[in-house]
């Protein structure tokens, strides 16, 4: 059977991994809203061009517009989420450092003491 301390050890390895992926999915959200912005700001750009296919085809070009912008409102409130999400996992993850640091610390003590009580025994044992 495992001690505590060694139980609290995985899962604060386990909270900084989830924190990680938090971290890693709300960078991927971001990345995605910003593509989604440059698309818009790209398509705005050639609507207003002379020699653009707008002009044959605003409808296309007004549902490639509104598509970039959704996905980037999409990807902007899915970031939101996984920044709560990532402030989660770090009080998380903080709370199980400081435990497993609480129980590391008893640990240590309790054998500090054993090693002092045996070293009296062994010079009253000298002693005798």
């Amino acid at each position: 059977m495992s001690t505590r301390k060694d139980r609290l050890k995985k899962l604060v390895k386990v909270q900084e991994q989830l924190k990680a992926l938090h971290e890693t999915r709300h960078a991927t959200f971001l990345a995605a809203a910003s593509t989604a912005e440059a698309e818009a700001r790209e398509l705005v750009g050639h609507f207003d061009q002379a020699d653009s296919l707008s002009r044959l085809f605003p409808e296309l070009y007004h549902r490639r517009i509104a598509s970039a912008v959704g996905r980037q409102e999409t990807n902007l409130a899915s970031a939101r989420q996984e920044a709560g999400l990532i402030a989660t996992a770090t009080a998380r993850t903080n709370m199980v450092e400081r435990a497993y640091k609480d129980i590391r610390n008893r640990d240590e003590r309790e054998r500090s003491d054993r090693e002092r009580l045996d070293l009296i025994a062994q010079k009253r044992e000298k002693e005798e």
